[in-house]
């Protein structure tokens, strides 16, 4: 009986066989390098099944276009940092945003997972990293902004081919609680407004009350944002909170923004939280006579000043006319409310009290329009604001 020759593998199919160094070797042909010649894999191991097993895998995501592209292997760590420097960055994301990834990253994600090999991360090793985050004493909400980070990080990783698939996609998120807003009553909020009557540009936070206006988007407005004589307000941008970097080149010991003679890196103002953010606004009487009083009183103060006024047009600004700085008009927050003898809110949440039911002491409800407080505060019924959006 004659003995059929053995034929030899198909070129291009997958090949196992026991090398002569004792360990099980396979081979997966997955596609075409950028130079032409074929992107052949390669896996061992010391038993045969495990390594029947991971060729069948490669096969699997070669016969879907899911194979990760060859070279550099990236650890969780060296990816995130990739990422944050070079591709997450200012114009494509705004300045907050990117702020608010690198301290998730920085922070949080390398120290927590960053020694993982990338393509070996799980959804379990993100999912341990949020009970251990949470159990530390920080927050759902945190622990929920730090998935969100990680997921747009690796989305990225698997549309440049460095991953397969998203192993965070299949993790379960922090869950977060939904907190009912509780906005202050007519009497709390007379009683802000008579602590903030006394201040310095007291006129910034019934501005902010009154139209319910964000943080930055009150003290990144400018005088040219002002209409009084059409009775109009346009939001464009939004305040940064400032970010220095050494004149010593870091040297001294210091951080940063106590160093004298520190150089800002971060723009003054960037764009709105949102496209809809950009608009315009109608302004009623009692705030107009409100801006009015505060120019006039800006004038003074530039007058005063002299050569030490920096001339930018802010509406908000310090006695020398640079724009507040957002952590010093956060604690003025709250001292406010320590004043006025009130419980603890965010301001965003306290202007919500413009929409409460009608109050028999005020002489339109509160949700008839956006200024509650301003009308209770002048004794004058204000009609509803005009709000246009830009197209």
């Amino acid at each position: 009986m004659v003995r059929e020759k053995p034929t030899r593998t198909p070129s291009g199919a997958s090949s196992i066989y026991l090398g002569g160094d004792g360990y099980w070797h396979g081979r997966v042909t997955v596609g075409v390098r950028d130079d032409g010649r074929p992107d052949r894999r390669h896996v061992m191991s010391k038993k045969q099944a495990e390594v029947v097993r991971k060729v069948r895998q490669l096969e699997k995501l070669r016969d879907a276009s899911r194979v990760p592209k060859p070279g550099q292997r990236w650890t969780v760590a060296s990816w995130l940092t990739h990422w944050i420097e070079n591709i997450a960055t200012p114009p494509h994301v705004s300045q907050n945003t990117h702020a608010g990834y690198r301290v998730d990253v920085e922070k949080h994600l390398i120290p927590g997972i960053g020694a993982h090999r990338l393509d070996r991360l799980a959804p379990e090793h993100a999912e341990k990293m949020y009970v251990k985050m949470q159990q530390s004493g920080l927050s759902a909400g945190t622990a929920h902004h730090v998935h969100r980070t990680l997921r747009n990080a690796l989305n990225e990783a698997v549309r440049r081919e460095h991953l397969a698939r998203n192993p965070v996609l299949q993790a379960k998120a922090p869950k977060l609680s939904e907190e009912e807003i509780d906005p202050y009553g007519i009497g709390k909020i007379q009683r802000l407004l008579e602590a903030v009557s006394e201040r310095r540009n007291g006129a910034r936070w019934v501005v902010a009350l009154a139209l319910g206006l964000r943080q930055g988007e009150a003290l990144g407005l400018k005088w040219s944002d002002v209409d009084l004589d059409q009775g109009m307000l346009r939001i464009r941008r939004g305040r940064l909170r400032p970010k220095h970097e050494h004149g010593c080149g870091g040297t001294c010991g210091r951080k940063p923004g106590y160093y004298p003679e520190r150089r800002q890196i971060r723009p003054d103002t960037g764009d709105t939280k949102s496209r809809a953010g950009k608009r315009t606004m109608g302004l009623p009487d009692p705030l107009i006579a409100l801006f009015r009083k505060h120019k006039r009183t800006q004038e003074g103060e530039r007058i005063k000043a002299r050569q030490l006024w920096h001339d930018k047009g802010w509406v908000f600004a310090k006695p020398d006319g640079r724009p507040l700085n957002p952590n010093t008009d956060y604690h003025e927050w709250k001292e406010l409310l320590a004043e006025a003898e009130l419980r603890d809110a965010r301001l965003h949440d306290a202007s919500h009290s413009r929409h409460r039911p009608a109050d028999p002491r005020c002489p339109y409800p509160y949700g008839d329009g956006a200024h509650g407080m301003v009308q209770c505060r002048h004794g004058q019924a204000l009609p509803a604001p005009h709000r246009h959006h830009p197209p």
